[in-house]
């Protein structure tokens, strides 16, 4: 995986981001963390904490209908156990909202007896959502709002702009662009982001990631990876694997060769939209 390596990606909107949060930081009562629920260790920006501060926190994992709930439910008590509030949660079939709605008063019931003590009656809880590119923020922004104000597609860095949204829930939420490392120097890390697509499929070779995507399938899921492709033998390598998929989907080229490009983005696409099965990348075991 040569080009995962080191990999620098940080454009000049999120340098900008990281300005406008530290800047921002006094005007809101709470911060709210979006990580990946397939990789929640891997989508926690170490940037993002030094900028919090002592600021309460609440950990969303989204995206949870993509993830293997055994796992989701170790890492929610992993977190747990570090006095972290955490919640899983899909903004888009509504999976776990109703515990995240309960959840933003309770952790933040001390501030809520202080505005009534002050006669601050209506002031609403404001909360800074911050996280990784591609972790959903923007369907986060429209649950939350009821609406489709944030424009959402399954592409990093989309989201560039800051604002305020209002919900019903008492709780203002003010919108930051995705953040990413200034350089990627974790492989497991920049893996696991390039294979949920927090990385942009335009910097790293989707051949590669596919490859490595098929052996981190046939280690974790065997029997979703056998079941998806029809497959009888996955003991190969990944570009074993790879290449038998490829040949199963008839993704062939003249000369019997086969079509690398659109086996690659097919598989990245199937893993990510959840065709293959709930599949999470790494346990609370394998990094604490």
């Amino acid at each position: 995986m040569s080009n995962i390596d080191n990999i620098g990606w940080y454009p000049g909107h999120m340098a900008k981001a990281k300005r406008y949060i530290q800047a921002n930081m006094s005007l809101v009562d709470m911060v709210i963390e979006l990580r990946d629920c397939r990789i929640p260790e891997s989508s926690k920006n170490p940037n993002i904490q030094k900028v919090i501060g002592e600021k309460p926190k609440l950990i969303v994992l989204n995206k949870s209908s993509l993830a293997d709930k055994t796992t989701t439910d170790k890492w929610i008590s992993c977190l747990k156990e570090e006095h972290t509030n955490t919640v899983a949660v899909d903004c888009k079939s509504l999976q776990g909202f109703n515990t995240l709605i309960d959840l933003i008063p309770q952790m933040m019931s001390e501030k809520l007896e202080y505005f009534q003590r002050k006669g601050m009656y209506g002031r609403n809880l404001r909360a800074m959502v911050v996280g990784v590119t591609n972790v959903g923020k923007s369907t986060f922004f429209n649950t939350m709002s009821r609406t489709k104000k944030a424009k959402t597609e399954n592409k990093p860095g989309l989201t560039r702009t800051t604002q305020w949204i209002k919900t019903p829930y008492g709780v203002e939420l003010l919108d930051t662009p995705g953040l990413l490392w200034e350089k990627l120097e974790n492989k497991h890390i920049a893996i696991n982001l390039a294979l949920t697509g927090a990385i942009r499929d335009e910097v790293i070779d989707i051949l590669e990631i596919s490859w490595v995507l098929c052996e981190k399938l046939r280690d974790k899921y065997p029997e979703l990876l056998a079941e998806r492709y029809k497959l009888t033998d996955i003991s190969g390598v990944g570009h074993e694997i790879f290449e038998t998929i490829a040949r199963k989907r008839g993704f062939l080229i003249s000369g019997g060769g086969i079509d690398e490009e659109r086996c690659a983005t097919m598989l990245l696409e199937e893993f990510r939209s959840g065709k293959i099965g709930r599949i999470s990348l790494e346990t609370p075991e394998e990094i604490l």
